[in-house]
């Protein structure tokens, strides 16, 4: 089946104890057993059974089922939030002494997260031009365990190779992360292009519009876990399943960044209109990015679906035919940026994406406002740049708005 219908329908073999065609929340911390030896045998992994709902509940298992069947994967775990899942992840695979490789044009939070909080216990990131292959080849060491990178980076909307990065990390026997928070796993296929691991920010384009905050890390059973030390214990017990069960029996049930049941219902209805929403934000980016591609008070508008992105081609290879609901305007200074935000009248001024409102943010007063001035140079951001998300709204009236705010500067 397409994946459209596999986010509606899943494999069609969970069904409801009460043939509800909505799976049920169950909204409960604790399930009962009818002897302590039941109690025992769940406890130790013997049954499947549900016991606490930090370790898993029946609703967010649902989310999980359905999202592995959608992407062809191995096995899913949904947390409670994108910057759980990319915490859980690389804490799962790596510890003091290790490292492993990314890119500096990432978003704000997750870098804070690699540069700040990792790095203080021993988990250091490398920051590498993932674009020179040479370079990422030659910053690989013995403690090196993983290349991560978003697929479209947040705001700068660059599109990296991801082939090469995947050739080179196999090579070396490294475990390839990708963030597709931006594409979603509707636009960008980690199965298809040999991603090892994919984290999503649920809170975005899966929730339904940004109803609620979510998770969630795919394995696809690509990686031969015996090759990281950190998980060869966990290979010898569970085999392919090392990393799932390393989350399952210890980091994610020790952190306890677990998905809350409603959150998890939320995401399955939003699973249901992920399609149709993306497409039309999507299209939608392109619509407007285009029009105002060549305005008189726009230094410059990135897009990767644009021609005159740098992008572009990698875009046309790795997505799906549509590049995501965010786009960038350049304007001259900060003060104008200000003055053209304050200005908008249908845009939302608020942070996130894949609302089903448009929304526009300053990122370097926002999310990168922790930064000097230089660090947001290296980043990527700078002080006249203006982050849309676009939304499902007509596109002509997004467009309007946009022109309107323009027209005062």
């Amino acid at each position: 089946m397409d994946i459209t219908t596999k986010l509606i329908h899943g494999d069609i073999l969970n069904r409801d104890s009460y043939n509800s065609l909505r799976f049920p929340i169950y909204d409960s911390v604790a399930f009962e057993f009818g002897s302590a030896n039941e109690m025992e045998n769940a406890f130790l992994g013997r049954s499947p059974s549900y016991f606490y709902s930090r370790i898993s509940n029946p609703t967010v298992s649902e989310l999980e089922r359905i999202i592995t069947v959608a992407t062809d994967a191995y096995g899913a775990i949904a947390l409670s939030s994108g910057m759980a899942a990319i915490a859980n992840t690389l804490m799962s695979i790596g510890g003091k002494s290790a490292n492993f490789i990314t890119s500096s044009y990432l978003f704000g939070n997750t870098y804070s997260l690699f540069d700040k909080t990792f790095r203080r216990f021993g988990l250091v990131p490398k920051y590498v031009d993932l674009f020179d292959i040479e370079k990422v080849q030659e910053s690989i060491d013995e403690n090196t365990i993983a290349i991560f990178f978003e697929v479209i980076t947040n705001p700068q909307l660059v599109v990296f190779d991801v082939e090469g990065i995947v050739n080179v990390a196999k090579r070396n026997n490294l475990i390839t992360i990708a963030d597709t928070t931006i594409p979603t796993f509707y636009l960008f296929s980690s199965k298809k292009w040999n991603v090892d691991i994919e984290v999503i920010s649920t809170t975005k384009a899966i929730s339904g519009g940004a109803t609620s905050v979510g998770g969630v890390i795919i394995d696809y059973g690509t990686y031969d876990w015996s090759k990281n030390k950190f998980l060869r214990e966990d290979y010898e017990k569970y085999g392919k399943g090392a990393f799932l069960m390393k989350l399952k029996k210890e980091v994610y049930r020790n952190i306890g960044a677990c998905m809350s049941p409603h959150n998890a219902y939320l995401n399955i209805l939003g699973l249901e209109t992920l399609p149709l929403r993306v497409k039309t934000s999507s299209t939608n980016a392109l619509a407007i990015s285009k029009e105002l591609s060549n305005h008189k008070k726009i230094k410059s508008v990135n897009y990767p679906g644009l021609e005159t992105s740098k992008f572009y081609r990698n875009a046309q290879k790795f997505l799906n035919g549509y590049y995501g609901s965010i786009f960038t305007i350049e304007l001259e200074s900060k003060e104008l940026a200000f003055k053209f935000i304050n200005n908008l009248k249908l845009c939302r001024r608020a942070t996130n994406i894949y609302d089903n409102k448009t929304l526009v943010i300053h990122p370097s007063s926002t999310i990168f406002c922790e930064y000097s001035s230089d660090k947001k140079l290296e980043l990527g951001v700078t002080e006249g740049m203006v982050r849309f998300s676009v939304g499902i709204e007509k596109p002509e009236d997004i467009y309007e708005d946009i022109i309107k705010a323009l027209e005062v500067l």
